[in-house]
């Protein structure tokens, strides 16, 4: 024989060899490595951490703009301006904090979740430090508005995904402990802001907010990722796909826009939208409306701090029950959402404090225990990887209810004189949402739906992105998953084991 012919043969012999070892050991699939991914939430461990990490920012987001109604009506008497017009600067922050969420989320998939929520605790501070220097209201609209809200949706949608991926069993607890910060801030910053704007003056306090919102530079470091970031690998090894191409496959990866097609996904962020357009409604107007129907401005700040209290033990109460498994999660959302909005009609009908301050416990009871079931229920719709895709795209298309839900309530309170009509129009609607929410895909049921095969979700949820790799995928598959526990030198301990 020739040695060419050796040669040859040996390298035939050597293919041969590496054909039958990947035949023995062949990869995962990639619904089975997401698999194995959410089997590795530790259900505790450093993930209680990373729950308070929540519990913090939460409070820093939300907290601050349930309690922006003490400044409302410094800005209403400073600058001359309607309540529609001053409605709008906490209505582009939320706006800001929902329509960039999915930057947020993208970034996180590529950067990872620490330095980006650290980034967006910043942004927070940065903004409220410069709206202390505002001599217009177009200054609080960029600074209080577009920079600040940028913050929030860099912190607020990257954590509350970090939570979600550490627990499964406890995932609705661990959400409404975190979310507890919200109800907390509620009670002790609504009296601390009032105090403040009459020691420091409104500028003062915004400078004050300023220094607060830079904790959440420390939060963003508590968080410790279970795996490397989500990098689109599928794509980076496909030689055969134009740059074209391979540009908007990474696109559809980072954003998950796939889930623009998958129907149970769109029906619930319209019902959340509804919710969103009645619900930040009284912690805008809750203060200014006290103060209307004759409250000492002490009396008007107690109100919201009763609310955060009974806020603070719905959150616990719902997380808790939901967990067990008693009544499915959309059911409870619901119950819970028809309640808030019966609530919201109520509050003009309160002309006494007392009654007010039980109608207040009651609307903020069911508004904390909506709150966490509303992003738990999130993975029974489009599961638990990609949960963090899905809170980003969710927060953008709800951002239509944040950005016209209060300038409508100042509108009618101009129009009419009083906030009557503003909190009926709140309380309506919370209950198209919940109506919405009914018509979701296997409602219905008894049970929860199962989680399709990933044949049937191809077939359901295909995307663009599937289109422009489906031949190729067939030929050249990388699947892709975070990295094992193992392979992240920074985890604590704890989890290593």
């Amino acid at each position: 024989m020739k040695p060419e012919q050796c040669t040859e043969v040996v390298r035939k012999m050597e293919v041969a060899m590496k054909c039958c070892a990947m035949m023995e050991k062949p990869q995962k699939t990639q619904e089975e490595q997401q698999s194995s991914t959410q089997m590795a939430a530790p259900d505790g461990g450093w993930g209680w951490v990373v729950v308070g990490s929540l519990f913090v920012s939460s409070a820093l987001v939300f907290g601050l703009i349930r309690c922006l109604g003490v400044f409302f009506v410094e800005f209403v008497q400073y600058f001359g301006e309607s309540a529609q017009a001053v409605s709008w600067i906490t209505s582009i922050g939320l706006a800001m904090q929902q329509l960039m969420s999915p930057i947020g989320t993208a970034a996180s998939n590529v950067y990872g979740t620490r330095p980006v929520v650290m980034m967006g605790g910043f942004l927070s501070g940065l903004g409220f430090i410069l709206a202390s220097q505002a001599t217009s209201l177009l200054h609080l609209y960029l600074t209080m508005g577009f920079i600040s809200g940028l913050g929030w949706a860099l912190v607020f949608t990257p954590t509350v995904a970090s939570v979600m991926q550490y627990f499964t069993m406890r995932r609705s607890l661990a959400i409404g402990l975190g979310f507890t910060g919200v109800g907390l801030a509620s009670f002790a910053f609504s009296p601390l802001f009032q105090y403040l704007v009459e020691v420091y003056a409104w500028r003062g306090a915004l400078l004050v907010l300023g220094g607060l919102s830079f904790n959440m530079i420390a939060c963003g470091a508590l968080i410790r990722p279970l795996g490397k970031p989500k990098v689109v690998l599928k794509t980076e090894n496909l030689t055969k796909l134009n740059k074209c191409s391979s540009l908007l496959s990474r696109i559809f990866e980072c954003f998950e826009l796939s889930l623009l097609s998958h129907r149970g996904f769109l029906t619930y962020a319209v019902a959340i939208t509804f919710f969103n357009a009645g619900y930040f409604i009284p912690y805008i107007h809750l203060v200014a409306h006290s103060r209307h129907i004759g409250f000492t401005e002490y009396q008007a700040a107690f109100v919201i701090s009763v609310t955060g209290v009974a806020d603070i033990v719905g959150r616990v109460a719902s997380g808790w029950f939901s967990d067990l498994g008693k009544i499915r999660m959309p059911h409870m959302l619901v119950v819970w959402t028809g309640l808030l909005g019966l609530s919201l009609m109520l509050i003009p009908v309160a002309v006494v404090y007392s009654g007010l301050i039980v109608i207040s416990v009651v609307y903020g009871f069911c508004a904390g225990a909506m709150t966490p079931l509303a992003f738990a229920v999130l993975p029974e719709i489009v599961g638990i990887g990609r949960v963090l895709g899905a809170l980003g795209l969710l927060q953008l298309i709800e951002s239509v209810g944040g950005l016209l839900g209060a300038p409508l309530s100042g509108w009618l309170k101009d129009c009419t004189g009083s906030y009557t009509v503003s909190f009926i129009a709140a309380g309506s609607f919370l209950v198209l949402g919940m109506l919405v929410t009914m018509s979701l895909p296997y409602f219905w049921s008894c049970t929860a739906p199962p989680l399709p095969s990933p044949s049937k979700r191809k077939s359901q949820d295909g995307s663009i992105e599937d289109g422009l790799l489906k031949q190729t995928l067939s030929l050249n598959s990388v699947p892709e998953n975070l990295c094992p526990l193992d392979d992240t030198p920074y985890l604590d301990k704890e989890l290593e084991k």
